[in-house]
């Protein structure tokens, strides 16, 4: 494990996969991340590339050629190269090799930056294309909260708070696919009652959210924490049933749509990078 500390927070992670594994606030003595409790789930943050969620038969076509690949792709099992740069800094890199151009025949740079700064931490995705040809993928975050924070308390005395929407237009998966149909959620003064019932068909995924940033707060006290992610075109929200926590999920991409046609060229979501250049986007948590 690799930790990061200053006077208010620690952070560990993983060099498998690059997941933060632990987000401990010092002063009120809370953990605000999952701790992957297998019976439910057993990661708490993994990063989700080349691919956001599942393609359709677990496969897509590019230049006329088929390739496999699971659900939310291979970075999250591979282990990155990690350099601490300070106390408060990581970098972990993956780089494309034989094993990965297998099944993703482009050639990349994948780095996880994160970084303490007072009470938040944040989670840089850097993308670099290597290649001779743009570059195709997705890119995502899937960090887990802790809900609820402390014993005695409830997973229905928490919210989550939108800063600029007043309802939810969400999508929802079936068999892991995107289904077009639309559902929508009332917003009471942003706030959204956090129940388990919500997550019983799997994640609600976003493709208009109008906010970018999601509080995670409690009816009783004034704990909790507050997730920015500018940038990201689509967000998901999940949990494991009755698990106690909540996944807020910003996304560069989006799993396949039911009826999709798996060219990658075509893929909702896919992002584009030339050869020789650079991406980057970031989320930031606040905890409190």
């Amino acid at each position: 494990m690799i930790l990061l500390e200053n006077e208010y927070v620690k952070a560990s992670f993983d060099p498998r996969g690059a997941e933060l594994k632990s987000l401990f606030h010092k002063k009120t003595n809370l953990e605000h991340l999952w701790s992957g409790d297998p019976a439910f789930w057993g990661k708490s943050s993994p990063v989700l590339f080349p691919i956001v969620g599942a393609l359709k038969d677990n496969a897509y076509f590019y230049k006329n050629q088929r390739y496999e690949m699971s659900r939310h792709g291979f970075a999250r099992d591979k282990v990155f190269k990690s350099a601490q740069i300070n106390r408060q800094e990581v970098l972990f890199t993956l780089e494309s090799d034989e094993e990965t151009l297998v099944n993703y025949p482009f050639q990349f740079k994948l780095c996880l930056r994160y970084l303490l700064e007072g009470t938040s931490l944040s989670c840089t995705y850097e993308v670099y294309n290597p290649g001779t040809e743009v570059m195709l993928f997705s890119v995502g975050g899937h960090p887990a909260f802790a809900v609820p924070l402390q014993k005695g308390e409830a997973y229905d005395d928490y919210f989550l708070w939108f800063n600029k929407d007043q309802y939810l237009v969400y999508h929802k998966i079936e068999q892991n696919l995107i289904d077009e149909e639309t559902k929508k959620l009332l917003l009471n003064d942003g706030k959204l009652e956090l129940q388990h019932a919500l997550f019983y068909d799997d994640a609600l995924v976003f493709k208009s959210l109008k906010s970018d940033q999601i509080s995670i707060g409690n009816k009783n006290n004034g704990h909790g924490l507050q997730f920015s992610f500018e940038g990201f075109p689509f967000f998901g929200i999940w949990s494991a049933k009755d698990a106690d926590f909540v996944c807020l999920e910003p996304w560069c991409g989006i799993a396949d749509s039911i009826d999709h046609h798996q060219q990658l060229e075509e893929k909702e979501g896919i992002v584009s990078l030339p050869r020789g250049e650079e991406w980057k986007r970031s989320w930031r948590v606040d905890v409190f």
